[in-house]
């Protein structure tokens, strides 16, 4: 309510209570004592009527402190949304890997060394992706079983033949590689993946398209350290997730305890209501009772004209007092009706911002259920991507089998040529 509204109504307020006083006085200085009974409940009325005005004022103050808790809500649901919008427009760290300069600088880092030492052309280190999906293993259990009876050969141990150039088509790791992958932080987690598939609780997906197209023709050592280097920029993304799902949950919860508060604010506002009406319906009997000993007390002032003609002046008054009270009786009671109508509207207002705090309660409850559903996506790529680290694992070693294969061929070979 403005403050022009507020003053016109304290003036309205102010001027029955005026009259009331002014009434009583006359009242008093001009009724004999038989009438006595009637300016006690004169006055008794003019005090509930002051009671009821300073009752009502309460009630707006406890109204604009509703309206500006409410506010305070919307203002803190607003903020929660907005930091719901701004964690999923930031660009994730996935979305920061270039594919091809990632491998153009593995590829130079490979064949710098090679060609300053060598000057033949040899060919190309890395397989190309037909031999991969050929080597890929049949079943799970001879994948089980080779992984637990064969182990990588390093490359020192390695024999190499001057005849043929089998070894130049295979990337062998170096030391400082293989103690790199030894220390890797996932390490735990690939086994305990190992552990599942071996189990038979994870099948394997040999349909996964993780590489890009780039990396088609990459060789094995240069996919482990892409695959790498993904899932730690993967592994590091879900922590942040989670971090962020936290740190909504808890915004949430808070937001909910501070609208359970509210609504029990708004309970007592509405108890506080009733009894304001309650007390309201008690002033009006109280008024019509008044009034009724005011038509008692005119009665009383005509027996009086009878028998005592000098004191028709002041019987003239008083029934001209008593008329300006009726008068100012009904300017209260219109105003009791007006406050009737503010109370109402307050009403539908309170219902109006409940039914609102309730849809945006929802919103932020499907906005939950949407980051849970991502969070699920992430994990399940993440599972995939250590599938297919198991899988290119293996075929490295059914690779280094079938060049020893083809090497103890050729060995037999000679042997057989030397003895015919």
């Amino acid at each position: 309510m403005s403050e022009p509204q507020s003053r016109n109504n304290s003036a309205k307020q102010a001027r029955p209570v005026s009259g009331r006083q002014s009434s009583q006085s006359v009242k008093n200085t001009n009724v004999p004592s038989r009438g006595g009974s009637g300016n006690l409940s004169a006055s008794r009325g003019g005090s509930g009527v002051r009671d009821l005005a300073s009752k009502e004022e309460e009630y707006k103050k406890l109204n604009a402190e509703l309206e500006a808790k409410t506010a305070n809500l919307v203002a803190e649901a607003e903020e929660v949304l907005r930091g719901q919008e701004s964690a999923l427009s930031k660009s994730r760290l996935l979305d920061n890997i270039n594919s091809e300069e990632f491998l153009k600088e593995f590829d130079d880092d490979i064949t710098g060394p090679n060609e300053n030492t060598e000057t033949s052309p040899k060919p190309s280190s890395r397989p190309s992706s037909k031999m991969t999906n050929q080597v890929r293993p049949l079943s799970t259990n001879q994948n089980r079983a080779q992984s637990k009876t064969k182990r990588p050969i390093s490359a020192k141990s390695r024999p190499r033949s001057t005849k043929s150039n089998i070894g130049d088509d295979v990337a062998v790791p170096d030391e400082t590689f293989m103690t790199d992958f030894k220390n890797f932080s996932l390490q735990n987690t690939v086994a305990n993946i190992e552990g599942q598939l071996d189990s038979g609780d994870l099948p394997l997906d040999e349909d996964d398209d993780v590489l890009p197209q780039a990396a088609a023709d990459m060789g094995t050592e240069a996919t482990i350290r892409f695959l790498k280097a993904k899932l730690r920029v993967m592994q590091e993304e879900v922590d942040r997730l989670s971090q962020e799902c936290n740190k909504k949950d808890e915004a949430n919860s808070g937001l909910s305890s501070r609208i359970k508060e509210l609504e029990d604010e708004r309970g007592r506002l509405h108890r506080t209501n009733a009894s304001q009406q309650s007390q309201m319906d008690k002033y009006k009997k109280i008024a019509e009772e008044a009034r009724s000993k005011s038509e008692s007390t005119e009665g009383q002032l005509a027996a009086v004209r009878k028998e005592l003609d000098q004191l028709k002046r002041q019987q003239k008054q008083q029934t001209t007092s008593q008329s300006a009270t009726e008068v100012r009786l009904n300017r209260a009671l219109e105003e009791i009706e007006k406050y009737k109508e503010q109370l109402s509207r307050h009403k539908s207002s309170s219902k109006e911002s409940t039914e609102q705090e309730r849809k945006r309660l929802d919103q932020l409850v499907s906005d939950n259920k949407r980051l849970e559903k991502q969070k699920n996506e992430l994990m399940a790529g993440f599972k995939k991507q250590l599938k297919l680290i198991d899988v290119l694992k293996r075929q490295k070693m059914h690779i280094e089998a079938a060049k020893m294969l083809s090497f103890s061929e050729e060995e037999f070979v000679k042997a057989l040529e030397w003895g015919s």
